[in-house]
């Protein structure tokens, strides 16, 4: 089935109309990610945009579409309703996959979610029948997966509040993963802003060995370009290379972008998009690409000379490449498998394995089940014992029941894996893990994106490592991390030494995918009376309230909340695992705040010291026990500050508990726009060294907002318990349209200013 056909039809007629009539307007080639934006940008801003400038200007665009997850959608909805809308103007879904907690299996998995999330799905599908949006239930799926299934195609424009988000690009489509206000902006009919991006190309030359799969592609580019060596740009792939990938390959390449900061990433239109849109039943689709096709490529002047329309170029020979992990702790820790034992044993890293898990909206797709499945048939054909647990996650109802038809199920079944269900689970930190010794150090492996500390358990000790799907499934044979399949035998049962063929398998089933039960309930207008219900004493959820709109003041002797040390994510600052629950309530996840950032000062997690009372607590408690006084407070941070997912709760959280201000070496991108959307001031140090001046006891003030204009440096002043002073001037991106919802007290409010 095609989804929003008409939408579909629309897109490629603007395409082809705008790209023609720009190429009277810009006299030189087009890369891809060119074309495609400039096909979406706001009528008002198409005619400045031969004088744009990639990394400076802003544009609006007009996205095709928006998809929210159960965990993001509860925010972004509940901001949604306040916009006095009756249906959405944008073909919108939300998927219910990021709160079900992985323990025992699919069945009782799902069958817990159900019941212990029921007042939040019934929410969830309530609002999206009464708005005219798509929802999929609880096992429908993970929605990157579903996605690409259902939803994504060559050309087009989607946000989504998933910063992986970005998956849909091994689909040809510029897929930007946002905060929840910016779905909100967007469902309500007005322009989503975004700077216009600087972009990466990276040409791929050669095919991959045995052993290497498309995942140790971006493995390898996440050493190269670390955690934020891509924020603010866009990663496009071009070469011969490209066309030896899988389209589900290129999407578990582009799904990983979102760890090296880049806003999304992107392949052309090529005849491996043709055969997933024809195997996923979307055969018009590929007749519409088909004929407009050209735009739907770089210009090939830009593939001859890369290096005069790229912002800059990176090359990687594929017949070269070998198989990476990388971690612990971080996804740009990259180490090649020829070189990892070594460095395992040099580091002091946990050998022993103890949990090996695929799947994911990563690394989910036939064709990685299929190449781990042959590897799970040697355990018994060659007489492998295993002990090392295992664990599967199927990204989709029709991956799975294909799966399960096809055999690959059984296969894994058969060496004592636990199928999970179609659901994020242990990706995200819910999963519910059984280990006998948790303060022991341990390590795992798996073939998702993240690995930061306590991302998937919970539990700072686990040393986590990413991988493909393949090298993950022969390591868990193994048991070891340093074990490599291509060289190093295991010992069977019967004390035989065997070398484990390399994998294999199809990309495609030969007999077509399985439909299985979508558990969708498609749009429709027939609901619009229908009134969406929030208990008042509800723990999960809670009816939003506007933020105060800026009083005209300076801000003066504010208390430091916390001077954060190194690596700051989204995680760290808002949690997720067992908070994910109070993702609708406000002022119950705001108890998580900034509860895994490190104080600077005394290199300890959750507790800072409250200058009023000089006693130390609970990030959260101060920041509550400072407003209740009627203190504001700042946060002090180093680089890349808000890395890691497009959770707005972390924004979210500080504006409601008080904090005004984010001062950091440097942000990431969607955290950034998420503090601006919020009207919490995203501020960044000119001089590094102003970071070292911030004492424990400060009051810091922000001086010159009555003149906070774009490309103005705020000053701000330090006042010591000493009574010295230091005073030194900071940075900000604002533009008009952001400075106006921070004066205004958000982005919300003033999208409800102008309804």
């Amino acid at each position: 089935m095609i989804h929003d056909i008409d939408t579909i039809k629309n897109n490629f007629t603007r395409l082809e109309e705008r790209i023609k009539s720009l190429s009277q307007k810009i006299s030189r080639p087009l890369t891809l990610s060119e074309k495609i934006l400039f096909s979406h940008v706001d009528e008002s801003d198409f005619s400045k945009l031969p004088e744009i400038r990639r990394g400076q200007d802003y544009l609006y665009f007009y996205p095709d579409r928006v998809a929210m997850q159960d965990a993001t959608a509860q925010m972004a909805l509940l901001q949604f309703m306040n916009a006095n809308k009756k249906t959405v103007t944008v073909p919108s879904s939300v998927h219910c996959d990021h709160l079900v907690v992985a323990e025992n299996g699919n069945d009782s998995d799902l069958l817990f979610a159900q019941q212990s999330n029921a007042e939040v799905y019934d929410f969830l599908q309530s609002v999206s029948q009464k708005y005219g949006i798509g929802f999929w239930k609880p096992g429908a799926g993970i929605i990157h997966q579903i996605v690409l299934e259902n939803y994504a195609f060559p050309g087009g424009l989607l946000i989504g509040t998933d910063s992986h988000t970005v998956n849909a690009g091994g689909l040809g489509m510029i897929a930007v993963g946002v905060g929840g206000a910016d779905a909100a902006d967007v469902m309500s009919g007005m322009p989503w802003e975004l700077k216009m991006p600087k972009l990466i190309g990276v040409k791929l030359i050669g095919t991959l060995p045995k052993w290497v799969a498309p995942k140790d592609i971006i493995l390898k580019l996440a050493g190269l370009l670390t955690v934020k060596g891509a924020t603010n740009a866009i990663i496009e792939y071009f070469g011969e290379g490209t066309r030896s990938l899988s389209c589900t390959g290129k999407a578990t390449i582009c799904n990983m972008g979102a760890e090296v900061g880049a806003t999304t990433s992107i392949f052309a239109y090529d005849d491996s998009m043709k055969e997933y849109l024809s195997f996923t039943l979307r055969d018009e689709i590929v007749e519409m690409a088909d004929a407009v096709s050209s735009f739907l490529v770089p210009d090939a002047e830009v593939e001859a000379q890369p290096e005069k329309y790229y912002d800059s170029v990176v090359e990687i020979n594929l017949s070269e490449l070998e198989p990476y992990i990388n971690g612990p702790f971080s996804p740009d820790v990259a180490t090649p498998l020829s070189e990892f034992a070594a460095r395992a044993k040099a580091e002091g890293w946990p050998l022993d394995l103890q949990v090996g898990l695929i799947g994911s909206c990563t690394n989910s797709s036939y064709e990685d089940l299929t190449h781990a499945a042959s590897l799970a048939r040697q355990v018994y054909d060659k007489k492998i014992p295993i002990t090392t647990e295992f664990y599967v996650s199927p990204g989709s109802e029709m991956i799975k029941e294909t799966a399960q038809r096809d055999g690959l199920i059984a296969d894994f079944e058969k060496i004592g894996a636990v199928v999970l269900a179609n659901a994020c689970g242990p990706c995200i930190g819910q999963w519910k893990r059984k280990n006998d010794n948790p303060d022991e150090p341990n390590s795992i492996i798996t073939s998702f994106n993240r690995n930061f500390a306590k991302r998937n358990d919970g539990n700072p000790h686990t040393f986590s490592f990413v991988a493909s799907p393949e090298i993950v499934t022969a390591l868990t044979i193994a048991g070891r991390i340093d074990f490599n399949p291509a060289t190093d035998y295991i010992t069977n049962s019967q004390g035989e030494k065997v070398l484990l063929d390399s994998p294999y398998g199809d990309v495609y089933p030969s007999d077509g995918f399985v439909e299985g039960e979508k558990s969708f309930i498609p749009p429709s207008l027939e609901y619009q009376d229908t009134e969406v219900i929030i208990n008042p004493s509800s723990q999960r959820l809670q009816k939003l309230f506007p933020f105060a709109a800026w009083d005209g003041n300076d801000i003066e002797c504010a208390q430091l909340l916390i001077k954060t040390a190194g690596k700051c994510t989204t995680d760290h600052i808002s949690m997720a695992g067992p908070w994910l629950r109070f993702r609708g309530h406000l002022e119950n996840i705001s108890d998580n705040l900034l509860m895994g950032a490190v104080n600077a000062f005394n290199q300890q997690t959750n507790l800072v010291l409250n200058s009023i009372t000089g006693e130390y607590d609970k990030v959260s408690a101060v920041a509550k026990y400072l407003k209740q006084h009627g203190k504001s407070s700042i946060v002090i941070a180093e680089d890349n500050y808000g890395e890691g997912s497009s959770r707005e709760h972390a924004a979210m959280e500080p504006r409601f508990l008080g904090v005004r201000a984010v001062i950091a070496k440097s942000f990431a991108r969607i955290h950034e726009t998420n503090l601006k959307k919020q009207g919490v001031l995203a501020l960044t140090f000119l001089s590094l060294a102003d970071y070292d001046k911030i004492r424990e006891d400060d009051m810091i003030s922000i001086i010159g907002l009555d003149s906070f204009v774009p490309g103005t440096n705020l000053k701000v002043e330090l006042l010591h318990a000493d009574n010295s002073k230091d005073t030194f001037e900071v940075a900000h991106t604002y533009n008009e349209t952001q400075i106006e919802w921070f004066r205004v007290g958000s982005a919300l409010n003033l999208l409800a200013k102008k309804q």
